[in-house]
């Protein structure tokens, strides 16, 4: 006897609800093109610079605070660009296509 049988002697009146809202697949504004990953060094720092996105610019602004959250590093967001401080490509791309994103990665 599994659990629902035994809710089910208890509660006998219960009529289980199937109200339940569907689930996102990403809490984000997801694009056909792909988001741009690049690597390069600002004064002498490494940054990793994603580009490409066309959503609206606070879902830009809460995918910044995630990554930035996720990889524990600084970073802003600016002229339509998350600038991420550090070589993250790899992690960043993995983030990325978890939550249902394309991206391409250019350069080394």
């Amino acid at each position: 006897m599994d659990l629902q049988d035994q809710l089910k002697n208890l509660f006998p009146d219960h009529v289980q609800q199937d109200n339940e809202p569907p689930k996102k697949k990403s809490d984000y504004w997801l694009q056909d093109a792909p988001i741009i990953c690049k690597y390069e060094k600002r004064k002498g720092k490494p940054v990793t610079i994603l580009e490409g996105y066309t959503g609206a610019d606070s879902d830009f602004k809460k995918l910044a605070k995630d990554l930035k959250s996720y990889l524990s590093v600084g970073g802003s967001y600016k002229n339509n660009s998350i600038i991420i401080q550090g070589d993250y490509r790899d992690k960043i791309m993995d983030f990325l296509k978890d939550r249902g994103f394309s991206v391409k990665r250019v350069g080394g």
